[in-house]
């Protein structure tokens, strides 16, 4: 099966995943619930689908369990909708890539010192150097040799 096809059939799956999942499906255990990627087999018979939910890791398990007790009618819908000769089996992955980056912005945020924005920038460039000559100080353009 040609790659290309199926990254194509990989995003419209995750489209009418996420359709179906914001629209048609009636589970409060789904609310806020995105289809963040989904990654099928070359033979376009089972697709990986990564989901997230907007309350975090707290949920995860509720939204697995709904996803599950959901997984056929979304394969029949997914049927009726796409242009497949067979609907792929689903199965669903929480996807810890929103969290992850998250905990990786605050760290970030935590390591970088406080700086107020009114505050002019540093110029520490050769203070640590007392050797450190300016170029043009010794009467060179500091071009190097043979320079005009």
């Amino acid at each position: 099966m040609g790659e290309i096809k199926q990254k194509r059939t990989a995003n419209h799956l995750q489209l009418v995943l996420s359709e179906l999942i914001r629209e048609v499906v009636d589970d409060p255990r789904l609310r806020d619930v995105t289809v963040t990627e989904v990654r099928i087999d070359r033979e376009l018979e089972h697709a990986n689908v990564f989901v997230a939910a907007l309350a975090g890791e707290e949920v995860r398990e509720s939204v697995l369990a709904g996803l599950h007790s959901a997984t056929g009618f979304l394969r029949r819908e997914i049927a009726r909708r796409v242009r497949m000769r067979r609907a792929p089996v689903l199965h669903f992955h929480w996807d810890a890539g929103l969290e992850r980056g998250e905990r990786i912005a605050k760290l970030l945020d935590e390591i970088q010192p406080s700086v107020s924005p009114d505050a002019p920038p540093v110029d520490d460039a050769g203070d640590d150097d007392p050797d450190a000559v300016e170029p043009g100080a010794d009467g060179e353009d500091g071009a190097g040799p043979g320079a005009r």
